[in-house]
């Protein structure tokens, strides 16, 4: 069943009277997942555009995710009081004018620039489309809402990645474009047929946002989030080099890997949360993780020809998503009722980690070249793996439980 038909049949249960404005808050989110993640495929056309190398290129997803990061806290905590329409419809507005800007930059300066006003639309979108799903529905269908507007994310990886990629296979501006017209839709729905929703309850402080930190199993939670995507993104931003002896360059090969790839996302996310379920999440983490790391270790030959790297397109994501799920689920957990503060602290170490290996890639690939830097992405892993074992060792860890939370929160709040 593909995830679009998953995505319908989470919406019937919700109801009809919600089904319009939830596939409109996912159609945001598949906007933002697109954008965020498309640039993995277009940045040779980027790099030969510009005339700059792909390494540096691949610097403006670095830009996007560390403004992402950064920005999501303090804007949640700034927007705290805004109506939850106007916040949306501003986030948007800000997050379409600024791929238009992308699609116009006409240098690599200019390019960076908006690519942190396209994070600061996202980071203020994504938290508050949580925020609206949740509004919409009663009390013991918040999960479901929540999973229908996240499933904008997942959709995205499937479809939106490969399909951006096919567009801009002669012209990333096109792409560009696209990710422009996806925010003008999501836009117009909503400022059209989304009411005005309750008002957001009082809000936590940013001091309050951060406290659960203090606590080590959050803080190792955390940090594992940050050393597993930034083990995935040091290989995936820059699949297009890593996949060129498969490729030969071809856009049209490099999107079937990426559809690939994308579709396989999908299939990890649900295993995932049903091995969770079975086996617990330290379980998943740590042998998803391992295998993951003899995945990655194999990439520098398994990548070579279309064959092989449709393969391994299909078990690195499905493994690596996997991981992501176990880990959400686990930081979940810790403080059930504060789950949504815990969860936006995951956020941010993902986005974290994804700024940290735009870098740490460029780097690889002038140290070991464009086929050995795909070691450093398993060396990653293997530490990840290492934290997580070390991190997750707790008194109950072997029956699947936690004992008490971390600092507990002045309240809590139904979304961060």
């Amino acid at each position: 069943m593909t995830n679009v038909k998953l995505l319908r049949i989470r919406i019937r249960i919700l109801g009809e009277p919600v089904r319009l404005r939830l596939l409109l808050l996912a159609l945001g989110t598949f906007a933002v997942g697109t954008d965020g993640m498309v640039m993995a495929g277009i940045l040779p056309l980027i790099a030969r555009d510009l005339n700059i190398s792909i390494s540096v290129a691949g610097q403006v997803v670095t830009v996007f995710a560390l403004s992402y990061a950064v920005l999501a806290p303090v804007l949640a905590t700034v927007t705290a009081h805004w109506p939850r329409r106007r916040a949306l419809l501003t986030a948007l507005a800000v997050f379409t004018l600024a791929n238009c800007l992308t699609a116009l930059a006409p240098s690599y300066g200019v390019l960076l620039a908006t690519r942190v006003l396209a994070a600061t639309g996202a980071a203020l979108y994504t938290p508050t489309a949580n925020a609206a799903a949740t509004s919409l529905v009663e009390p013991e269908r918040r999960g479901r809402a929540i999973a229908v507007v996240m499933g904008g994310l997942t959709v995205a990886t499937a479809l939106g990645v490969p399909l951006g990629t096919w567009i801009g296979r002669t012209d990333w501006r096109l792409t560009m474009w696209l990710v422009t017209g996806l925010g003008i839709a999501a836009f117009t729905g909503l400022a059209l047929l989304l009411r005005e929703l309750p008002h957001p309850a009082s809000a936590l402080t940013l001091r309050d946002r951060l406290a659960p930190l203090a606590d080590r199993r959050v803080l190792g939670a955390a940090l594992t989030t940050f050393l597993v995507f930034l083990a995935f993104q040091t290989s995936f931003i820059y699949y297009t080099v890593a996949t060129h002896p498969a490729t030969g360059g071809d856009q049209d090969r490099l999107t079937l890997l990426l559809l690939v790839s994308g579709i396989a996302s999908v299939g990890g996310s649900s295993a995932g949360g049903r091995l969770v379920d079975r086996w617990g999440p330290r379980t998943v983490i740590v042998s998803s993780s391992a295998a993951y790391t003899v995945l990655a270790a194999a990439s520098p030959w398994t990548l070579r020809t279309m064959p092989s790297a449709l393969a391994a397109s299909a078990l690195t994501p499905l493994v690596g998503w996997a991981v992501a799920v176990a880990l959400i689920t686990r930081l979940a957990s810790l403080d059930p009722p504060n789950a949504p503060v815990l969860v936006s602290l995951n956020s941010s170490a993902l986005y974290l980690g994804v700024a940290a290996a735009g870098g740490t890639g460029s780097l690889a690939i002038t140290l070991f070249g464009d086929r050995w830097f795909l070691l450093v992405g398993a060396g990653l892993m293997t530490v990840a793996t290492a934290v997580a074992t070390f991190t997750t060792r707790t008194p109950r860890a072997a029956s699947g439980g936690e004992h008490e939370g971390p600092p507990r929160l002045k309240r809590a709040d139904p979304v961060a």
